[in-house]
């Protein structure tokens, strides 16, 4: 027959109350005490039941994570970091797909519900202002991977300069006529690598021209996805003609990129021959692929996203606490750049 709390009780000389304070490290036991109870835990091989502990504590030791896509490949690889961190520090994790901003706000509202999370990860979307009062009233911890609100702990990528660095590089390398094949403005990242692009292109004295940006978007992900990136690059070649025909091209996704070399590989142009490529993310696939890209530490940040969480469910009253990545420029022969073999990544 298991050890029971009423066991313990017994054997320390001590109430029923007291044991649950000592199993949940409440603060109002005395040292002695406390002492006393865990060599009676100890000695009796006691295991909590672990829903009954759960309703003790008022924990759960589930966090909801509210994604868009999580098949699309850079989420993928952020949940791969939340994961092996939340079985590290022993909790659950509640996927919800998000496909539009309603289901967001479902998931939001789900999550708020009495004791059914400890804390929520809100994933490169914009937080309705409407839920800020709620999470502050409610106190249930709340972190934004690659999206910002300054209320709340946030982690985020510099998407505009990790563009400009993206451009830059193709300028480096003697383009002047640079296109952009980029996904849906309706989300901050195309529109940040979108002004990044432009920001590199005037600072180099060159006109942005909005006929070099080519947007699809086919498929789902907001067009962050291989077949937008094929399609974008079709319309691109079928318009690039001409003394005045773009030589490079930044693409806002390395999965988009993929798409992007089958249909210029389809229609015979060359990479990085006729048309030199740099993308963004540094997917697994990117290397590959012999993508240039800008890597994003995508596993890093679904890591930093749970101690984060841990974080705050330990200290509710910390102030919020932002982490921003530059991401670098890795260089392979997408971009025409002249590489040692042993240096390329």
């Amino acid at each position: 027959m298991s050890v029971t709390i009423y066991d313990l009780a017994r054997e320390a000389g001590v109430g029923i109350g007291t044991v649950s304070r000592c199993l949940n490290n409440h603060p109002s036991v005395s040292v002695e005490t406390r002492a006393k109870v865990l060599e009676v835990v100890k000695r009796l091989s006691y295991q909590p039941h672990a829903y009954a502990q759960r309703l003790a504590s008022k924990k759960t030791n589930t966090i909801s994570a509210i994604i868009p896509f999580f098949t699309n490949y850079f989420f993928i690889q952020v949940l791969q970091g939340v994961q092996d961190k939340a079985a590290e520090l022993g909790f659950d994790l509640i996927l919800y797909g998000v496909n539009n901003p309603l289901q967001a706000e479902y998931y939001l509202r789900r999550s708020l519900h009495r004791g059914h999370v400890d804390g929520v990860m809100f994933f490169s979307m914009t937080l309705p202002e409407s839920y800020v009062a709620k999470f502050q009233q409610t106190r249930l911890p709340l972190v934004l991977v690659d999206a910002y609100h300054p209320e709340f702990d946030s982690i985020s990528v510099k998407n505009l300069e990790g563009a400009m660095m993206a451009t830059r590089h193709l300028l480096k390398l003697g383009h002047t006529s640079i296109a952009m094949i980029n996904a849906s403005l309706s989300t901050q990242p195309a529109r940040d690598r979108m002004e990044g692009y432009r920001a590199a292109l005037e600072e180099a004295g060159l006109p942005f021209r909005n006929d070099r940006v080519f947007v699809s978007e086919i498929g789902k992900q907001d067009g962050f996805n291989r077949e937008a990136g094929r399609a974008s690059m079709e319309d691109l070649i079928g318009k690039n003609v001409g003394r005045d025909r773009a030589t490079a091209v930044f693409i806002a996704s390395d999965v988009q990129a993929l798409g992007a070399l089958e249909g210029a590989a389809e229609l015979g142009v060359r990479v990085p021959e006729d048309l030199a490529i740099v993308s963004f993310d540094d997917i697994e696939l990117a290397q590959h692929a012999q993508l240039t890209t800008m890597r994003q530490p995508m596993y890093e940040m679904g890591v930093l996203a749970l101690e984060k969480l841990f974080a705050r469910l330990k200290n509710p009253d910390a102030p919020p606490s932002q982490t921003t990545f530059l991401p670098s420029l890795i260089v392979r022969r997408s971009c025409g750049a002249r590489v040692p073999s042993e240096q390329l990544v």
